[in-house]
């Protein structure tokens, strides 16, 4: 992957490997750096433990948050804001959603004007009922044709381990769409590109708390009938969200809706799923928290999605039941019960 720029006389000079920032070493953005790296990108990665970016530079390793995967020498970290944002072409976005505007207003200065941002965050801020798209775009102060969305079914180690999968890059220029999508093309990670930023992202903000749904579920002993029923209706719950937002029908059974939302209520990969087994097994919401080991995005997500589905009179009653079991008290059986005792209607919308 190079960058490229236009000479005097209208050619086209290919200059330097494209320059791409990570923001956050987590799983996910470690794994999404492997993938950058090996479409032949030059990769920095910024985060804020100063052992985690030495490891990522000097052993190209992960130990903490990406175990056993061998990274590509070409992929550097620092906690050096300044350093690793030099320059860039690429400004990937991949930290914990609900602490995303205020990380990102104090790196705002470092990122280059021309730069476009990409987002690997799925979810709905708390408060503002902000797409995650948005909230980039506000924080570096970005207009919203230079940020791009990646979304679908990718769980981090799978394509750490270089097992092949498909995503969604989403965008509203469709120049830096496609820079993004070249970017991350490589013979394992196959990008298909979508106009549709509203749609994709909300699939990908409530699709983990349908997973939660999952593996409240499972974690009750149910098996796959509930969960069949719990997927479907889940993705009902999200197509009617998009809609009202004005999202195209035509995302929601693609790799951004069910390909995702298949492979995080599927996977024990999946922290969302995961902790809401955990849930469904008896533990409380920080014993299932602590249990899982990392960020859980659905758990936060689940109010500000049900907020947002307030505010425009969205009805999503698998949302609305996960929220009241983490945080309003309501008993795991409860929230079978009322689900089941809804009115009867036709399937459709």
């Amino acid at each position: 992957m190079t960058a490229e720029h236009s000479t005097s006389s209208g050619t086209t000079e290919t200059e330097r490997p494209l320059r791409a920032t990570v923001l956050g070493t987590g799983a996910w953005g470690t794994t999404f750096a492997v993938v950058m790296a090996d479409a032949g990108c030059d990769v920095r990665m910024w985060g804020r433990s100063s052992e985690v970016c030495a490891q990522i530079t000097r052993d190209h390793r992960n130990s903490r948050n990406l175990p056993g995967v061998r990274l590509p020498a070409q992929i550097t970290a620092t906690t050096d804001a300044a350093a690793a944002l030099a320059g860039a072409d690429l400004v990937v976005v991949a930290i914990p959603s609900q602490s995303a505007r205020v990380t990102l207003t104090t790196l705002r200065e470092h990122v280059p004007a021309s730069a476009v941002a990409v987002s690997l965050m799925k979810g709905v801020e708390l408060d503002t009922d902000r797409r995650m798209s948005e909230v980039v775009a506000e924080a570096l102060g970005l207009p919203a044709r230079q940020v791009v969305v990646v979304s679908g079914p990718n769980l981090a180690r799978e394509i750490a381990e270089r097992q092949p999968t498909a995503t969604v890059v989403a965008g509203t220029d469709p120049e830096a769409t496609a820079l993004v999508a070249r970017a991350c093309t490589n013979p394992y990670f196959r990008p298909y590109t979508n106009a549709d930023v509203v749609g994709v992202e909300l699939c990908g903000a409530v699709k983990n708390v349908i997973a939660i749904a999952v593996g409240i579920a499972q974690g009750k002993g149910f098996g796959l009938n509930t969960t069949a029923t719990v997927i479907t209706r889940g993705l009902v719950e999200i197509t009617r969200l998009g809609r009202a937002l004005g999202a195209s029908a035509e995302t929601f059974p693609g790799l951004a809706g069910m390909g995702d939302l298949m492979a995080t209520c599927a996977s024990p990969l999946s922290r969302n799923h995961t902790l809401g087994k955990h849930i469904g097994e008896g533990l409380t919401l920080e014993e299932a928290i602590a249990a899982t080991g990392g960020t859980a995005e659905g758990v936060k997500s689940s109010r500000s999605v049900l907020e947002l589905a307030r505010s425009l009179g969205v009805d999503m009653p698998i949302t609305q039941a996960v929220a009241a079991v983490l945080y309003d008290g309501l008993a795991v059986d409860e929230m079978a019960r009322a689900l089941l005792a809804r009115p009867q209607k036709a399937e459709g919308l």
